[in-house]
């Protein structure tokens, strides 16, 4: 049960060519006109992106691409979990866990590999339920289960110490791993980590101007753009029914969130990301199956007693990276961790690797230099 298996990309031809059809055969829903992005992703926009997908993306290109990375899977407390794992050829280089973000995947580092490798050993893992670590096979996968699975991974690859990165959702399992594995973890570098108030009144004083404008954008967040955390935290699988079933769908779920958390500068989603890197990530969500189990994991969260119970403060270094969009606030952070370094970028937002590559991987090599190993 701990075996690691050699693994490579193969997507069954049917299945590419049922993707195709389905794109083909859409029945598109109508909008009221002039709202923009206001009540969701406007169908001209869709269209346009989905027939690209249809007529012009190259999955067979994409898959060679991520095939250039050698993957694994291993079987973690019942789960088949994948990752890629690229071996430095420095001998010194620091073993680096990466936890990516839900709408994201593996495949969104990929631009930051070449940059990152001649300082680390890459480990870069499929979060339980999501892509080829899907679909789940029992429930229970909270952000401590899955952190403990990951850390299991690094063990059964033989890194006694490492560090860890996340962003967003990956981001609160990269602390959770330093968390439950203090000894081992050397720092953990988050972007896109979301902090909260206490409750406490005093955590809102002397607040600087930048930082109440990310409490502002954390208020937004809250009230404006969490349909989709309402909606994955309590009904997942009604949810899972019209997302498997449609490509377009899966494709508006998702790029409606890479609209919205992207730099603020791009005026469309592959104006921040490439396009052709944005699609492949939505097919590994679409070929996988995984919408469901992905959304089960926000399930998971809000009905874990455990995530919003008080804990005692993490030992291991906290190093922030903040693109624009970025919603952390440094006293809550380190209010929970010890925060080591601490970086705002010009530029950027949630998917900093596939945003701004060179910007996230030097701050990733910046904080790490500067911890003991």
């Amino acid at each position: 049960m701990t075996e690691i298996r050699p693994f490579r990309i193969a997507i069954d031809q049917t299945d590419v060519d049922d993707l195709r059809d389905r794109l083909a055969r859409t029945r598109w829903a109508g909008e009221i006109p002039g709202q923009g992005w206001q009540r969701g992703v406007p169908v001209a926009y869709l269209q346009e992106l989905a027939r690209y997908w249809e007529r012009e993306f190259d999955w067979r290109a994409a898959e060679a691409r991520l095939n250039e990375l050698p993957q694994f899977l291993t079987e973690v407390d019942g789960q088949t979990l994948h990752f890629a794992h690229i071996r430095s050829a420095n001998p010194d280089a620091v073993p680096l866990l990466i936890s990516h973000d839900w709408p994201g995947s593996f495949a969104l580092y990929q631009p930051v590999v070449e940059a990152l490798s001649p300082d680390f050993h890459l480990v870069l893992a499929s979060n339980p339920g999501v892509a080829f670590s899907g679909p789940l096979t029992s429930a229970g996968w909270s952000t401590g289960r899955s952190a403990a699975a990951l850390a299991e991974i690094m063990s059964r690859l033989g890194y006694e110490r490492y560090g860890v990165q996340g962003n967003g959702g990956g981001a609160a399992i990269a602390v959770e791993v330093g968390r439950q594995q203090p000894g081992r973890v050397i720092g953990v570098h988050v972007n896109g980590h979301i902090t909260f108030p206490s409750g406490d009144p005093a955590e809102f004083e002397g607040l600087t101007e930048a930082e109440q404008g990310r409490l502002g954008r954390l208020q937004d967040f809250r009230d404006d753009k969490m349909g989709f955390n309402a909606i994955q935290s309590t009904r997942p699988q009604t949810l899972a029914y019209g997302l498997h079933d449609s490509p377009v769908g899966q494709l508006a779920w998702i790029v409606e969130k890479f609209q919205e958390w992207t730099d603020p500068a791009a005026a469309r989603p592959e104006d921040a990301v490439d396009r052709d890197l944005l699609l492949t990530n939505v097919s590994l969500y679409w070929f996988t199956g995984t919408a469901g189990s992905s959304a089960n994991l926000y399930y998971e969260m809000a009905h874990d007693p455990s995530a919003w119970a008080p804990k005692e403060k993490s030992t291991v270094p906290l190093g922030v990276a903040l693109g624009v969009t970025d919603i952390t606030v440094r006293r809550f952070a380190e209010r929970d961790t010890p925060v080591a370094h601490w970086t705002e970028l010009p530029a950027g937002g949630n998917f900093l690797s596939a945003e701004q590559p060179k910007m996230f991987a030097d701050d990733v090599r910046a904080f790490f230099a500067g911890l003991p190993q």
